[in-house]
């Protein structure tokens, strides 16, 4: 895999957009008004974004409120783009737009969990090359209106938000591409728990855009979505009505029979009337 660290390795400084200059524009304008950012990480309009290059050459990500588009060419080896949040969460992520590359590259959420230490993709789409090739497969999720099939692999010595590390890297890798649409996330999070894929505290997450020795285009709107999980994982946790239920399992909602008590210290939080979750 050609991963790499979105945020300990990146040292430039952001380029931020001020409130004023993002209010009370026409579409037309506020395409003109997006800020071309450099390398690094930064917030605009409330919104995380993050550009890794490894070469910094051949990059342009611009970023608007809750948008972003790039271009990129081989001349920067691995490119990794993309607007979210600093901290990410069992979220459910909608997202539209254009994803266009010529050769190896991924559109999906990417982020990162510390204690372990993950990196995680959930891959909507991909270029001329499938992600997968020569990970484990551990299983099946079927979310969103398809089936991902789950893959997990082990970078040693490799960079991360830590610095140089070893550790474990998860894979939800869609069956039939898609550009557009809602990614619940807490369905992938909870198929890889039952398969023994053990996540942390959740850090950055985002709607990423990565090249590898490639060249292409992308333009994606990003934002928090409300639809309730709709999963079914390959051996899936059980919630008996007594006792306490894991990190990420359900604990409430409308019709649910399961537990109530999210095990120590995760508290039942509610993402909406059908479906709260231990966090």
């Amino acid at each position: 895999m050609f991963s790499f660290s979105l945020l300990a390795l990146l040292s430039a400084a952001a380029v931020l957009a001020a409130p004023s200059q993002l209010a009370n524009v026409t579409d037309e304008a506020h395409l003109i008004r997006r800020q071309t950012v450099a390398s690094g990480t930064g917030t605009i309009d409330g919104y995380y974004y993050s550009l890794y290059e490894e070469v910094d050459s051949g990059v342009t990500m611009n970023v608007g409120s809750g948008e972003y588009s790039v271009t990129w060419t081989a001349a920067s080896v691995d490119v990794v783009a993309g607007i979210g949040w600093a901290t990410g969460s069992a979220q459910a992520i909608s997202y539209s737009g254009t994803f266009s590359p010529n050769g190896n590259a991924y559109l999906s959420v990417y982020g990162w969990t510390t204690n372990p230490l993950v990196e995680y993709y959930i891959c909507d789409s991909y270029g001329d090359y499938n992600p997968s090739t020569g990970l484990t497969q551990m299983g099946t999720v079927t979310s969103d209106g398809a089936t991902y099939d789950i893959y997990k692999t082990v970078r040693e010595n490799a960079p991360s938000i830590e610095g140089t590390a070893t550790f474990n890297q998860y894979w939800s890798v869609r069956s039939s591409k898609r550009v557009g649409g809602t990614i619940t996330t807490s369905n992938h999070f909870n198929a890889w728990k039952s398969l023994g894929m053990t996540m942390g505290a959740f850090n950055e997450q985002i709607l990423a855009t990565e090249g590898y020795e490639s060249s292409g285009s992308a333009s994606i709107t990003v934002s928090a979505g409300s639809t309730a999980p709709s999963s079914s994982p390959s051996n899936p946790p059980t919630n008996p009505g007594s006792g306490t239920v894991a990190h990420y399992g359900q604990c409430g909602g409308i019709g649910w029979t399961g537990g109530t008590v999210c095990a120590a210290p995760y508290t039942c939080q509610a993402t909406n009337a059908y479906y709260s979750q231990c966090l």
